[in-house]
């Protein structure tokens, strides 16, 4: 837990300069960001907009995924869209119901787009903004007057009593139109009230409006508070090189294997890691930046058999998996002997997408993890993450 907690100060931390937390609680505006390279896609901020609409900590929100917000009447086709948009990592606009800390349900316009690193076009933060949207019951003033024409005693005393009705609770015909206003709440029963929750609320033009503003307010404050490190992020991919870039569905399903490995890709130059395990990080003690983009070979050292990195680049040119054990360098160059095993990786069409290298530290006294040998827990990564890729290129090739 500590670990993910890092990683989750990092996602900031590496990316905007020290004051980026406290410009974006100074927006009014209710939003989450979400780091997709992050196993669990967890919340890496909150703003105070957001924490105070839905009744939560902070520290009862970050880390956590979005669907504790979600609830038994939220709609599930919308979560899928939801899910979608992330996969393919595009915006969407979209109503959704969901659950304040007391359970109170709401709807919201939610409105969720990525940002990208201006350097090479990967997506590393999700925006999501939350506009409440306001009860707008769809009753006509016809079906007003009639219930309260069943509350009187004849005909003709329902127009005197709705007139009446209005001067004590809302006292305009305009609120009425708009379906505010404690008279239609009290002519309505609680079958009435249940509907409301369940429909759909219809989106204003004046909500659109805000979660626009708010989106570009947000993006603004990444965009400048990035520019002082260095890594710059954008609201639009404005690198579109690199065939080794993962997509954000990949990352979160590659997220859910909890081993050592990391993800070459064999396309680009050098074969450069493009993904890289949290428990990979814990074991060699490098941060994701220090290892995306660069070649396995880091961790090689002084005592490093030759012979055995030539072994296996001769396996990975012929494209056949290996199993070697090699004496490798964390990065406070503590040596480890690691156990370590590569595969390719091919995509629907069979060919060889990346190489996937799964580690294991051999020193350790006690080998078996769930009663799994070493050797089936790295081929059981291995399966994972053929699943995940070729489930992606499947996707892909149908849509």
């Amino acid at each position: 837990m500590e670990s993910q907690l890092g990683l989750i100060e990092q996602s900031f931390d590496l990316r905007y300069s020290g004051w980026v937390r406290e410009a974006l609680n100074e927006l009014p505006d209710s939003f989450t960001i979400t780091d997709p390279c992050i196993s669990g896609h967890p919340i890496v901020f909150a703003s105070n907009g957001f924490l105070k609409i839905f009744g939560y900590s902070k520290d009862e929100v970050i880390g956590r995924n979005g669907r504790m917000f979600q609830g038994p009447k939220t709609n599930r086709r919308s979560v899928m869209e939801i899910r979608e948009a992330v996969r393919e990592e595009k915006a969407i606009q979209i109503s959704l119901l969901n659950y304040r800390k007391d359970g109170t349900p709401f709807w919201m316009l939610f409105h969720m787009c990525p940002v990208f690193s201006k350097e090479d076009g990967r997506v590393i933060h999700f925006l999501g903004v939350q506009v409440p949207i306001p009860r707008r019951p769809k009753r006509s003033v016809s079906t007003v007057v009639g219930n309260i024409g069943n509350l009187c005693e004849n005909g003709a005393r329902a127009r005197e009593g709705m007139f009446r009705c209005c001067r004590r609770e809302v006292c305009s015909d305009t609120v009425l139109e708009l379906g505010r206003g404690s008279a239609l709440d009290s002519v309505s029963s609680p079958d009435d009230r249940e509907i409301d929750i369940n429909e759909p609320c219809e989106t204003s033009e004046l909500e659109k409006q805000k979660a626009n503003a708010a989106v570009s307010n947000v993006l603004s404050v990444l965009t400048h508070y990035s520019e002082l490190t260095g890594k710059l992020v954008c609201g639009k991919r404005c690198c579109l090189s690199g065939t080794g870039l993962l997509g954000s569905s990949l990352n979160i399903s590659l997220g859910r294997i909890k081993q050592s490995f990391v993800l070459s890709d064999p396309r680009l130059p050098d074969m450069p890691i493009v993904y890289a395990s949290d428990t990979f990080l814990e074991l060699t003690g490098y941060a994701r930046h220090e290892v995306l983009g660069h070649n396995c070979r880091f961790l090689s050292g002084l005592d490093t058999d030759p012979a055995t990195q030539f072994q296996i680049k001769e396996y990975i040119r012929t494209e056949q998996p290996c199993t070697v054990r090699i004496l490798n360098y964390r990065k406070d160059r503590t040596p480890f002997w690691n156990l370590l095993h590569i595969s390719p990786v091919r995509n629907a069409s069979g060919k060889v997408a990346y190489f996937v290298g799964v580690q294991i530290d051999d020193s350790c006294k006690n080998q078996e993890e769930h009663g799994l040998s070493p050797q089936r827990r790295q081929l059981s990564v291995v399966g994972a993450v053929k699943v995940a890729v070729r489930s992606l290129s499947m996707g892909a090739s149908s849509s």
